[in-house]
């Protein structure tokens, strides 16, 4: 096994949010497995001084939980209510979107709850970074890394691989050191929180709160 989890790359989301609908489960036949999948919500709330009042951004994650916790977390769950999710990013076939696998879940009584919202993730640089200065002279630097990493399938009992590419947004003074120094095949720490697109294909967009850069070793 160990060899299987070898050079891979770190993907961990933990979600704390609020169920969107009533989790609608179906069952697999081969092997018999319960399936659902659920939309959570999460809160950002943030002071904006431009405008000296307080914000609320909303992030809506679709997430896919398979196997026994399914029975355990979702069986007599209802709209509204909290849950805790831990898992990995993946690319679901279905309809090409970009979704959350949960490998736990845990449900708690319906109401409002502070959201936890965090990512943590390694990968390859994959594109030169872009550096832009927002209208508010703040720098953003979007930076687009490869992740390969491996988790047990819960259909086949074994370990998978899945290959990602995801955009990550750094600010400030991150963003200017990794445009001046990082370079394409350098590798890339990041936690963060997990966000989305504005566009019709609501593409899982990173925004980093802390990162690493790790140089490529020189041949």
């Amino acid at each position: 096994m160990s060899q299987v989890f070898e050079n891979h790359n770190l993907c961990k989301v933990t979600l704390l949010g609020n169920l969107v609908a009533k989790p609608e489960i179906r069952y697999l036949a081969n092997p018999m497995l319960a399936v659902a999948e659920v939309v959570l919500a999460t809160h950002q709330k943030w002071f904006d001084q431009t405008v000296q009042q307080y914000k609320e951004w909303t992030d809506f994650h679709t997430i896919k939980v398979i196997g026994d916790i399914v029975e355990k977390a979702l069986r007599y769950a209802e709209k509204g209510e909290v849950m805790l999710i831990h898992g990995y990013l993946i690319n679901s076939k279905a309809k090409n979107r970009e979704i959350i696998h949960a490998t736990f879940a845990q449900s708690f009584a319906k109401g409002y709850a502070n959201s936890i919202n965090q990512i943590q993730c390694s990968g390859t640089l994959s594109a030169p970074i872009t550096l832009v200065q927002t209208q508010r002279d703040k720098f953003l630097a979007e930076v687009s890394i490869d992740i390969c990493h491996q988790a047990i399938s819960p259909t086949q009992n074994k370990a998978s691989s899945h290959q990602l590419n995801r955009k990550i947004h750094v600010w400030g003074k991150q963003a200017s050191y990794l445009h001046e120094n990082a370079q394409v095949g350098d590798q890339l720490v990041v936690e963060g929180r997990l966000s989305y697109s504005k566009d019709e294909s609501k593409s899982q967009l990173i925004d980093a709160k802390h990162s690493v850069l790790l140089k490529k070793p020189e041949q």
